[in-house]
């Protein structure tokens, strides 16, 4: 069978692919990425080695609902209602009921799917009265209307997973149960805080979640038919806080917790490569490795780390900067945020050992998966995503169809990145970096920033003020992108809701 126009011979069977999405870690936690790593993660390595690594690989924001939404959907999450922030555990679905997803993607071509980790797309609880979830004041706290006893509607088995387990969001925030497929699993009956208070199945422990996630994703591949491909989305929950490594890993790095917790996420990414060799899969299965955004400010205090140090790295140090050479970190439109560690591993279609300089987004994904299993996307459907599955084989993705990629920060913030040229629409970093965009303007910093990376990829000089042909293009191409529903060339479609006001604001 051939794919991408002949670009890729490959073996009569359709791979599996088994997507993994690290939670808040950054480029330079990566050992085979960062030569000053204070963290060993050896199984990384091994797909750096054995497969490919992008260099120039972008998370549409720099936090992880509107992230995940992007991997799942092809589609900036910016469209939707979702304009800041994230969703909570509680949250109502964000993917809307009609709209295509990577699973439904694989599910057309004959794929079993299975979702294992971490939702945080939102989904629909039943309740006592029939009417919406009740929030609380506290934005975290406990609904009082949830009827635990039905089934959960429009989650991962209404995106084209046949199977779910795992949990609602991310760790951190309630409720702490495991839900399977629709059902919880059990009832919450107490109150427990990771750190947030919330209702809590008595026996769900936030040390115990990653060795759930490698256990039942091992488990799914080793029961897996030789006769149907499969395809598995495993969205972690680690390094995100709570930093809780298992006592195994305890101990074990020279960064503190923070770095325990890398360790463990590399020992999983292990787990599944080992599980897929015993199983006599691994050539032809795809492993993807990623993040949702860059490392957390979470991670920096000392109780979670030692010598951590989330400035810009430069030759002469020796603290440990998950964000590498980058500037900020989650959060952020800064680099920092949002350029992740991306390693490829394929035997049957990807090179050992190379690497790609192309620029992608986590976008990306939709339209690569739909190479891979020979589907049509509908021009309504992954209206942001281009396939990078030439990089595989050291081509280039087709920049005619989609000229540049748009980052988005946790404030609603935007930046245009094209080729060299990344053009930022804040006066800070758009998040949690100090100066924030409040603290810039006080300083009286411009409103705006242009950067060349290739000249300056710690994003340390605004040259905005010495090239306003480039501004002035970028400008135009980000207003193009944002308004007409799709940034890829031959999309048909239109954002969910009005543009956020710091869109409005661009001329």
């Amino acid at each position: 069978m051939a794919l991408a126009g002949g670009l890729m011979a490959m073996a009569a069977e359709k791979p599996n692919v088994i997507f993994i999405l690290a939670d808040d870690m950054g480029y330079g936690d990566v050992s085979g990425l960062n030569p000053r790593s204070k963290v060993q993660t050896p199984n990384l390595d091994r797909m750096i080695g054995q497969g490919m690594h992008f260099s120039d690989a972008h998370t549409s924001s720099s936090v992880c609902t509107p992230s995940r939404y992007s991997v799942l959907t092809g589609r900036y999450a910016w469209r939707t209602r979702l304009k800041t922030g994230v969703l909570t555990g509680y949250s109502p679905h964000l993917i809307a009921p009609d709209r295509m997803t990577v699973a439904d993607v694989f599910l057309k071509a004959g794929y079993d799917t299975a979702c294992i980790g971490k939702w945080h797309l939102g989904m629909d609880l039943g309740t006592t009265d029939g009417a919406e979830v009740a929030m609380p004041e506290v934005r975290h706290g406990t609904p009082e209307n949830i009827n635990w006893d039905v089934p959960i509607k429009n989650g991962p088995n209404a995106n084209g997973f046949d199977y779910f387990h795992g949990i609602s969001a991310s760790l951190d925030m309630p409720p702490y149960i495991y839900i399977e497929n629709d059902e919880f699993v059990g009832r919450p009956t107490v109150i427990k805080g990771f750190p947030r208070k919330g209702l809590a199945h008595v026996d769900f422990e936030a040390i115990d979640t990653m060795g759930m996630i490698t256990s039942k994703t091992v488990d799914y591949i080793e029961n897996r038919s030789e006769k149907k491909p499969f395809f598995i989305y495993m969205p972690l929950t680690a390094p995100h806080t709570p930093i809780v490594p298992a006592k195994h890993f305890q101990g074990q790095s020279a960064l503190g917790p923070y770095g325990d917790f890398c360790m463990e996420v590399d020992w999983t990414v292990g787990q599944v490569l080992d599980a897929l060799e015993k199983k006599g899969i691994s050539d032809n299965t795809l492993v993807i490795f990623t993040a949702d955004n860059g490392c957390s400010r979470a991670a920096s205090p000392k109780k979670f780390s030692k010598n951590l140090n989330l400035t810009p790295q430069t030759k002469d140090s020796t603290d440990h900067h998950p964000s590498y050479i980058y500037r900020g970190s989650k959060a952020d439109l800064w680099e920092g945020g949002h350029r992740v560690p991306f390693l490829a591993l394929w035997p049957e279609g990807i090179k050992a050992g190379t690497k790609s300089a192309e620029i992608i987004c986590l976008t990306d994904f939709m339209a690569t998966a739909a190479d891979i299993a020979g589907v049509v996307v509908p021009v309504d459907a992954g209206e942001d995503s281009l396939s990078f599955l030439p990089a595989f084989q050291g081509g280039k993705t087709d920049v005619a169809k989609r000229a540049g990629i748009v980052n988005h920060s946790i404030s609603g913030r935007f930046a245009i990145r094209r080729g060299d040229w990344k053009l930022e629409f804040c006066p800070g970093s758009g998040g949690w970096t100090a100066p924030n965009d409040k603290a810039a303007l006080a300083q009286g910093l411009p409103e705006i920033q242009l950067y060349n990376l290739a000249d300056d990829p710690a994003e340390s000089a605004n040259v905005y003020d010495q090239h306003p042909e480039i501004v002035s293009e970028l400008t135009k191409l980000l207003l193009d992108y944002t308004h007409s529903g799709a940034s890829v060339a031959g999309k048909k479609s239109a954002n969910d809701t009005e543009p956020w006001h710091h869109l409005k604001a661009i001329k």
